[in-house]
């Protein structure tokens, strides 16, 4: 079978994947900013898992039938106030530095966010669906390298309804970690065109993210502007994060490698 790898860069895309067969496809969601580098950092301090919402409302339902989850998000990037919920604030917002072992370890936590889980439904009818964030990219690549699906695609939340810079970063890197793998297939021009991106820029990711316009909006607010340089951190955990058929998103451990049996 032809392998294909492909990147969508603006939510326009990610909402008309309903009408794809995904079925052989393993997507990667990218949301640098914050959601996916967030959950990442949540399961390395030990989450339990995440349940990604698309709206409030899903959120707070979740909440309501297991009144011990916590309830995490944002909204125009500022944690989600009462006034937006009838008067219920959320525990944590969506800043990785938030997400300590003391407030989430043993934890399940209901989180939706203006693109990124928005991004992450829309792609549950994959074969699987990962979470891309520079903080597990190496883990990322491995586990794509280990189970080398045929079609891989790479999602980039977006800021609103636009493309977002550091997303596409992301989804360049990780193209170019896995491109020995795909570059013999169908590689779509939105690949070509995202690991050129991140090779003109991968020797100061931290000034080319400060420099988009989520950075830019974090670095305008002294309580978030260390998350920007918190999110371009490499491989500061080492598993892969997936989304289940149930919904949920888990950390996913890499399987040791199966050791080469010595002739005597």
């Amino acid at each position: 079978m032809t392998t294909t790898l492909e990147v969508l860069f603006a939510p326009a895309e990610f909402t008309l994947l309903s009408q794809r067969d995904l079925r052989q496809t393993v997507c990667v969601v990218f949301d640098v900013l914050r959601a996916t580098s967030t959950m990442v950092t949540a399961l390395g301090n030990g989450a339990t898992a995440i349940a990604p919402a698309a709206e409030i409302a899903e959120a707070l339902a979740i909440r309501q039938r297991q009144p011990e989850i916590l309830l995490a998000g944002e909204r125009d990037g500022i944690r989600i106030e009462g006034r937006l919920t009838g008067g219920l604030g959320f525990d944590l917002g969506n800043s990785p530095r938030e997400f300590t072992a003391a407030k989430v370890g043993g934890k399940t936590v209901a989180m939706t966010t203006t693109n990124g889980t928005r991004a992450l439904r829309a792609c549950a009818p994959a074969a699987a669906v990962l979470l891309g964030s520079f903080l597990n990219l190496r883990a990322t690549a491995e586990f794509i390298e280990r189970q080398h699906p045929p079609h891989l695609l790479m999602v980039c939340s977006g800021t609103l309804d636009q493309a977002a810079y550091e997303d596409v970063l992301g989804a360049g890197a990780l193209c170019d970690m896995v491109w020995p793998q795909y570059a013999a297939g169908t590689v779509a021009d939105s690949a070509h065109m995202a690991r050129r991106l991140f090779r003109i820029e991968q020797d100061d990711l931290l000034g080319a993210v400060a420099q988009s316009r989520n950075g830019r909006r974090l670095m305008a607010n002294p309580d978030l502007r260390d998350d920007v340089a918190f999110c371009v951190q490499r491989d500061l955990v080492g598993f892969a994060a997936e989304m289940g058929k149930d919904g949920l998103v888990r950390l996913r451990a890499l399987e040791a490698e199966p050791q080469k049996k010595t002739r005597t």
